[in-house]
């Protein structure tokens, strides 16, 4: 049932234009550049899309625009998460299910639940929805571990198909793969760290570099998926560099200047976070113009 959504899958940004608006013409060609470059599907809505900082009506709009550039030529995953369980289900509840293939939703954020509480987090979405969700453990973000344990157990309702891993330890991925049942995706959401975790019995990788570099990313995860590690691993130690740029003044800022470089769209981003140094930007510069 989840085969579709092994590979690589991106986090797209939202491109705004220089006064803060959803810049749509943006959104058009990020949506091209990732299809014509291979990727596999696309994930709307997560945290490198600057979701927090959409309103509802624009969360809507840009859905849908990315929804008709698409025109079903990708699967779509949409990200719904938050720490208010009843305000999560009552969004999926609103979305055009027959849109989107997935659901990637986030462990609940500062109000740090026990593990008992994040199993019934997800128990309860998983009741009420009638879309596959992929689980996302990032702490970084979150300020607290999902366990492999809560994954593993959480892995058994019917409608949790995956998880999207970025744990950054890598013991914890292994414990996943290790025991997770056949058809449960281990989806690697650290972009260091996907050909190690796919060449250990991952699944892909939804990525922040892949929009930026979609030709080379999707195929580095693609030889990793069939066993050709040379190769794939080549690729990622040409990229390893631009990786550590892209996240190394927070994200989605670096990943946009990337973009920037590419010609597919500005780097305006919305408050709190800010543009990268200029600094930053010259090390950006020289890599995409000499990778």
């Amino acid at each position: 049932m989840s085969e579709f959504l092994k590979g690589t899958g991106v986090a797209l940004v939202t491109p705004f234009d220089k006064d803060g608006v959803i810049d749509y013409d943006g959104v058009t060609a990020l949506v091209n550049f990732c299809i014509e470059g291979n990727i596999d599907y696309l994930v709307v809505l997560g945290t490198t899309a600057e979701s927090v900082t959409l309103s509802k009506e624009e969360k809507k709009n840009l859905v849908a625009h990315i929804v008709k550039v698409n025109d079903k030529r990708l699967p779509i995953v949409i990200g719904i998460g938050g720490n208010n369980t009843a305000a999560v289900i009552e969004e999926i509840k609103e979305v055009n299910s027959s849109d989107f293939d997935a659901i990637l939703s986030v462990v609940p954020m500062y109000n740090k639940p026990c593990q008992r509480g994040i199993y019934e987090h997800y128990k309860s979405i998983n009741d009420n929805t009638e879309l596959p969700i992929i689980l996302y453990n990032v702490p970084s973000r979150t300020a607290i571990n999902m366990t492999a344990e809560t994954t593993l157990r959480l892995a058994q309702l019917d409608k949790i198909i995956g998880i999207k891993e970025a744990v950054g330890d890598f013991s914890q991925i292994l414990k996943i793969i290790k025991d997770k049942p056949a058809d449960f995706l281990m989806i690697s959401g650290d972009d260091s760290l996907a050909l190690p975790a796919v060449a250990a019995g991952g699944d892909g990788v939804i990525s922040v570099i892949g929009q930026g570099f979609p030709v080379a990313f999707s195929e580095m995860i693609r030889l990793g998926l069939l066993g050709e590690t040379k190769k794939a691993f080549d690729i990622l130690y040409k990229l390893l560099p631009v990786i550590g740029y892209a996240f190394e003044e927070g994200n989605p800022a670096g990943i946009k200047n990337i973009l920037k470089q590419k010609g597919v769209c500005e780097d305006a981003i919305r408050l709190p976070l800010v543009p990268i140094s200029s600094d930053l930007e010259t090390k950006i510069r020289g890599f995409v113009e000499n990778y």
